[in-house]
């Protein structure tokens, strides 16, 4: 693929200054990427791949940009000029409230998707058809959010840029995320999850299944995982060593309380007519 040799050639020179030629490599590039015909990660034979050069033509965005002035007077910006803020028109046919909402260039942004005010995606995020962004929520760098999925108010989806091989944030499809949840460190929920409000997922955070009897963790070579179907609600767990323990104090846990059935899906229902 000419783009992804165009694009590590450039990132691997040390001393880049910008030109003509490598502007019209990157303006190409967040084209592309804008457009979703390359994305920062991708699931191939039901596994996921990080697309470590896509992560590097956005880095050589803003090693290429220059500092520029927007908006006006009573609302000012100072940014990168590479990577602007997006206008959407009837002919993409996303929904985008009025309210103070902000989506860069170089963020793909489905058919469909309805945006509430005010929420933000960063560059390099992939945000698939029928998914719904809340109010105050964020889909950070990178972070690849499937079909269907509704991201609650103040849901935040971390993001990622480096180390660029690292796996960004990634929500299959017909997830619900809860208000305040917070998903970080290349977590990965499959298909289907229910993530209750404020639950925090990261690298470091045990899951405890009380359905399967089991406890999911990172590993130094795959994410957190949640379960296809599962149910995450905030819990905590006793700290039984030590002053922890004589003072009683617990610890954060999420904890899978059961799996998607009937009365779980009539619950969310109505998120089909919100669409």
């Amino acid at each position: 693929m000419h783009l992804q040799t165009s694009i590590e050639r450039l990132a691997a020179q040390s001393d880049l200054t910008p030109s003509p030629e490598a502007r019209s490599i990157f303006l190409e590039f967040r084209d592309a990427l804008t457009q979703g015909k390359i994305r920062a990660a991708e699931k191939i034979e039901g596994r996921w791949h990080v697309n470590t050069w896509v992560k590097q033509g956005i880095l050589l965005g803003f090693r290429l940009g220059d500092l520029t002035e927007t908006g006006c007077t009573a609302l000012s910006f100072v940014d990168k000029d590479t990577f602007p803020a997006r206008k959407f028109s009837l002919s993409d046919r996303v929904r985008v409230v009025p309210g103070g909402s902000s989506v860069r260039l170089g963020a793909y942004v489905a058919p469909s998707v309805i945006c509430m005010p005010p929420m933000f995606i960063n560059v390099g995020a992939y945000v698939d058809e029928g998914t719904m962004i809340d109010s105050h929520a964020l889909v950070g760098s990178c972070a690849q959010i499937g079909k269907r999925v509704h991201l609650s108010a103040a849901a935040q989806i971390g993001g990622v840029l480096e180390p660029v091989n690292a796996a960004p944030v990634i929500i299959e499809d017909d997830v619900l995320v809860g208000g305040n949840c917070g998903i970080y460190e290349g977590t990965l929920v499959r298909s289907r999850a229910v993530l209750g409000a404020g639950t925090i997922l990261t690298r470091s955070t045990p899951l405890y299944d009380l359905v399967r009897d089991e406890v999911y963790r990172a590993t130094p070579d795959s994410p957190l995982e949640v379960p296809e179907g599962a149910v995450v609600v905030p819990g905590s767990r006793a700290v039984r060593k030590g002053k922890a323990a004589e003072h009683g104090i617990s610890l954060y846990a999420p904890v899978i309380v059961k799996y998607r059935d009937e009365k779980t899906d009539r619950g969310i229902e109505l998120e089909v007519w919100l669409r």
